[in-house]
């Protein structure tokens, strides 16, 4: 595959991922207001990751050479990576109940970033990370957010590593 070709699949595989990046964002916000089930700490920071993940995914698609589009997805998978760190801790607390004391000692940090000033209705914490809410097809919802930055995760340094490959393999000849 040539080279144009092959950055204008990298390019719509990113504005897919930021497209998908904020639909979970929506979906989250959907379970906030429709059902009820308010964030925590680490909901409020997953959601600021997916939003990341979504902004440099957008940003990355917008460059024309590898040299940008491999600055972006380096730091989607920085951010992704911190995800699964985020969503793995989350799922912990989740599955080992009373855990927390009934304060969470993130509230005051995550309400006191500026977009909780600007879009309290989607940034300001209004639940605890320990209560857990009803399971969508068996997976809690750290569960999925674990997943989602999973599988935002490995394809990403697998593109990046790939093309590093190429690159070394091109360099031989």
């Amino acid at each position: 595959m040539n080279d144009l070709l092959s950055q204008r699949r990298e390019r719509r595989l990113l504005v897919l991922l930021g497209i998908v990046c904020l639909g979970l964002v929506g979906g989250a916000l959907y379970l906030q207001y429709a059902k009820g089930e308010d964030p925590c700490p680490l909901c409020i920071i997953q959601r600021y990751f997916f939003i990341f993940v979504a902004i440099f995914a957008f940003a990355g698609a917008a460059f024309d050479g590898w040299r940008g589009i491999a600055f972006f997805e380096t730091l989607i998978a920085i951010i992704a990576a911190a995800g699964i760190g985020t969503a793995a801790r989350h799922l912990y607390i989740q599955l080992h109940p009373g855990f927390s004391c009934g304060f969470d000692a993130l509230q005051p940090v995550v309400d006191g970033l500026p977009p909780a000033h600007w879009l309290p209705s989607v940034f300001k914490v209004a639940g605890l990370c320990e209560t857990v809410y009803p399971p969508i097809f068996g997976i809690l919802l750290p569960g999925w957010a674990l997943i989602a930055f999973g599988l935002t995760f490995v394809p990403v340094v697998a593109s990046l590593w790939g093309r590093r490959a190429r690159r070394r393999r091109l360099k031989a000849i």
